[in-house]
């Protein structure tokens, strides 16, 4: 299991905005299917209507989200601890 970030553009109601998910999964694939599966249940959008820009794999460490942390918890207390989240531009 590995630790993936995607990004992209979908539907927010009637306005698209950008998105960034952290997920764990098998592969990039894997992480672009559950995107789309929670993008879809969340907010209602469709496939054809979400775009994915980039699936990268990333460090569990610099992520915040419960969901990376819970999954990759052992992996993180081994490697010292999390890193600082790098600063993103607005």
């Amino acid at each position: 299991m590995k630790a993936y970030r995607v990004s992209g553009i979908a539907p927010f109601g009637s306005v698209r905005n950008k998105f960034s998910l952290d997920l764990p999964a098998e592969s990039k694939d894997d992480a672009e299917h559950i995107a789309y599966s929670i993008l879809g249940s969340r907010h209602k959008a469709k496939r054809r209507a979400i775009q994915i820009d980039t699936v990268e794999e990333i460090d569990p460490r610099t992520s915040t989200e419960p969901r990376i942390l819970h999954t990759f918890r052992e992996e993180i207390e081994l490697a010292g601890g999390p890193i600082a989240p790098a600063n993103e531009e607005e």
